[in-house]
Parts: structure tokens; C-alpha cells; sequence
């Protein structure tokens, strides 16, 4: 017995919203090849291999021990050097295991990236909260606001997630209140602080995401204007008893409830019950403050800094000065005020999806193997946006093909110097977001 395959064309998909990006240029294409290429040559895996797995099986280890420590420890100041390190080693666990396995790059083995995305689970966090505002909103629309969405977020009507655009990026914009980062956002009194109150802020991150967010989406089955049905159902009565039956529906939610109180118990009940209630309560904070704080540092200063491009739906992407971010700069300084478009090369539109990644991007530390494991790959952010599905110990391989075929596109390739600077120009823009609300001058008016 034998089949026959062939194809039948019944249509076209049609879609009422019409997508930002181009994708017609070959700048992704050859750039793409020519990545394929050097791995294969060095005979890298593009998923992960032992460099990640030894890796994630120290962490772990680490981890399990300084929460152990922790709880029984004799002595204060045993245990909150103990608090300090789990919170650390958290954050480690979160760029290095959660952040490839949930990208499905930890592993050839789609069960290994699942049970490396459940890392993010253990440490408190719902890696499905996580999935829907990173790799749903963040990477296919890093550092875009839709106006869409942004009205309906100022009229409080986020809720409804029917008939809204999912172009606007939630993991930057929607994480932090009291900030103002992008500039289409409107400036009040209290970002002229922002620079100031914003670390405090960023420390708290985590606290945020375990006792706030994750519980808004499993409530409201939504996240800001991504639907989160596929996990957890919808809150229309119609649906109720469908998704009842559904079983995948059904093991989301439990895991997300059990995985919720299990973490609790090692985490901050067992500290309070060992160290007694305040102590115990100070350590699970002061491990969530570091974790949240090295979390946000590393990961901000990627996508919220001086000179990197935001964009708005049917406006080129620009800095704050109006600029087209290109390789063509030289010194931004006297660019500040121009609102000239600069054409990167071979035909490729400003809004070409891999030219906007690396426009609204930002490098530190590049080329360097220690900060690339230290990191989890996020000093090569540039690398890790234009391809997520890679593992992050290859970048540091593929990081010289990448710049210099940016280089030869004329597509901009920022990197920092190291961390510390990237860190100081990041509350640099936020600032400058602070002080500044001429917002709507930082664009170009028309896509070219």
C-alpha cells in the first residue's frame, strides 16, 4: 500500500490587521546561511549540548543548597549569605536553563525544554506567564508600541483582548509602573525620578511577576492583549465546559496551582519555619530582591538605553533624536534634531523584520566567552533576537558572522563596551524619558 501527497491552494489567509514588518529583503535570508554554516563547520549543535546541560546540573545543585543553608543555617549571618546566593543562583536559572528551554533551544528533546522551562516554575514564577509575554509579545515585536493597544490600556479596557492587534510589546513597556521608556509614552511628574527609583523598582521584579502577575492571567485568561486561552481556558460561560474537558487545559492549571504552593513551602515557609516568621519572611525577600535586580539589569539595558531605536505602528523605527539608527552614524551627536532617514543598503526597508531586531537591540560585552555563559546569552541579545531557537552557548560562535554581515547591509550593530556601561547609559534614557515629552518629534512620519 502507497499514498499520494499533493497540494491543493483553497485560499489565501486573510487577516484584518496588517502586519509592521517587511520581510522581503535577503538580509535574513543570507545572514541565515551563513550562521547554518559556521555551526556546522565547528560541528556545534544548534540546540543545546553538554556545555548547557553541565551547566544547568551546577546551578541546580547550587541552588537546592543555598535554599537548604538558608533554612538551616544557626547563625543570621549564615543564612542571608545563603538568602543572597539562591537568590543569585535564581536569576542564573532563569537566563541560562528556563530562558533556552522555553525558546525550545535547551535541548533536541522537546521533553528536556519543557522540564528546562519548569525550572522558572520552581523558582517561584510561572514559565506560562513568562511564554506568552516574551516570546508571544516581546520577540516578535521587541520595542513596538501599537496605538491600538495603547489607547485601550489608558481607557482600561485591556481586558477584552477580542479584536485588538497583538503588535505592542508587553515584556518592556508593561512590567515596570511608575516608568516611562518608551517615548510615545506620556511623561508625569514623578519620571523626572525615574533614573533614581528605577533600580528599587527593578529589584522587585520577580515579587511582582509570583505574587501579582502570574495570578492576573491565570484569573483573567488574558495578558494585557495576548489572549491566554491555549493555557488556561477562557472566561466565556460558553467555553467553561469545553475547556473542562480539555485535558491539556486541565494539567496547565493544576501545575500552575501545585507548583504555585510548592515553591511556597520551600521557599518561604520552611525559612519561616526554621529561621522564625520575620527572618524567614526577610530572607525570602531579600533573595527575591537580588534575583529580581540582576534579572532586570541584565535584560533592560538590551532593549532601554541611549541611542537604541524605539517603534510605533506605521512609523520607522528612531532613537529619541528622530534617527534612523544605521551603520552610517558616526557621531550621534551631530544627528541629534535631524529627522533624515538613513537607507540601509541592497534594497532593505527600515522595517525589515531582522534589521528592526537589531535597531531596537543592544550588545554589551560582545564576543566575550565568559559574560556569554555569565549572561545566559543576553549580552549577545542581538544574536539571541535574530535567532531565538539557538542555543546561547553558540552565540558567542556565531557572533562575528552576525556583525559583520550587519556591517556589510549597513544594519546597525550596537554593543557596549561591558555591563557597568551599558548600565550607566540605560538610566541615562531613563533620564532623559524623565525630563523630555516631546515625544512625538522623535518620529519619522512615514515608512519609506
Amino acid at each position: 500500500m502507497f499514498f499520494l501527497s499533493f497540494s491543493l491552494i483553497i485560499g489565501k489567509l486573510a487577516s484584518k490587521n496588517k502586519s509592521y514588518y517587511d520581510w522581503s529583503s535577503e538580509f535574513y535570508t543570507v545572514l541565515r546561511t551563513r550562521v547554518s554554516k559556521r555551526l556546522r563547520a565547528l560541528k556545534k549543535p544548534r540546540r543545546g549540548s553538554y556545555e548547557i546541560w553541565i551547566k544547568a546540573i551546577v546551578l541546580l545543585i547550587i541552588f537546592w543548597s543555598s535554599l537548604i543553608s538558608m533554612c538551616l543555617s544557626e547563625t543570621y549571618t549564615y543564612s542571608l549569605i545563603s538568602s543572597i546566593i539562591m537568590g543569585g543562583t535564581a536569576s542564573f536559572i532563569g537566563t541560562c536553563i528556563q530562558h533556552d528551554g522555553s525558546h525550545g533551544a535547551f535541548s533536541t528533546s522537546s521533553w528536556l525544554n519543557t522540564c528546562a522551562g519548569w525550572t522558572l516554575d520552581m523558582i517561584g514564577a510561572s514559565a506560562f506567564t513568562w511564554e506568552i509575554q516574551h516570546m508571544l509579545g516581546h520577540h516578535p515585536y521587541t520595542n513596538l508600541i501599537s496605538t491600538e493597544n495603547e489607547a485601550k490600556k489608558i481607557n482600561s479596557e485591556n481586558n477584552n483582548v477580542s479584536g485588538q492587534s497583538q503588535e505592542s510589546d508587553p515584556d518592556i513597556f508593561s512590567s515596570f509602573p511608575f516608568m516611562r521608556m518608551h517615548p510615545s509614552h506620556n511623561r508625569l511628574w514623578y519620571h523626572k525620578y525615574q533614573y533614581m527609583y528605577g533600580p528599587l523598582l527593578f529589584s522587585m521584579m520577580t515579587l511582582m511577576k509570583v505574587f501579582q502577575q502570574d495570578f492576573e492571567m491565570y484569573n483573567n485568561k488574558n495578558l494585557y492583549h495576548i489572549s491566554a486561552s491555549a493555557r488556561y481556558g477562557n472566561n466565556d460561560k460558553k467555553d467553561t465546559a469545553a475547556a473542562a474537558t480539555n485535558s491539556s487545559i486541565v494539567l496547565n492549571r493544576i501545575r500552575f496551582v501545585c507548583m504555585k504552593v510548592l515553591s511556597m513551602i520551600y521557599m518561604l515557609i520552611l525559612p519561616m519555619y526554621y529561621q522564625g516568621v520575620v527572618y524567614g519572611l526577610l530572607l525570602f525577600t531579600i533573595g527575591h530582591l537580588v534575583c529580581g535586580e540582576m534579572l532586570a539589569m541584565m535584560f533592560i539595558v538590551n532593549h532601554v538605553i541611549e541611542g537604541v531605536a524605539f517603534v510605533k505602528e506605521e512609523i520607522l523605527p528612531t532613537n529619541i533624536y528622530g534617527i534612523v539608527p544605521s551603520q552610517k552614524e558616526s557621531d550621534e551627536n551631530e544627528l541629534k534634531g535631524s529627522t533624515s532617514v538613513l537607507k540601509f543598503k541592497k534594497g532593505i526597508p527600515a522595517n525589515d523584520w531582522a534589521a528592526v531586531q537589531c535597531q531596537t537591540s543592544v550588545n554589551w560585552s560582545s564576543g566575550s566567552w565568559f559574560w556569554n555563559h555569565f549572561s545566559g546569552g543576553l549580552n549577545h541579545q542581538i544574536e539571541h533576537h535574530l535567532f531565538p531557537s539557538i542555543c546561547h552557548t553558540n552565540y558567542y560562535y556565531i557572533q562575528d558572522i552576525v556583525e559583520d554581515t550587519c556591517r556589510e547591509y549597513n544594519v546597525p550593530y550596537r554593543s557596549e563596551s561591558n555591563l557597568f556601561v551599558a548600565i550607566k547609559k540605560m538610566l541615562l534614557h531613563l533620564k532623559v524619558m524623565g525630563e523630555h515629552d516631546s515625544h512625538e518629534s522623535f518620529y519619522v512620519d512615514e515608512l519609506h
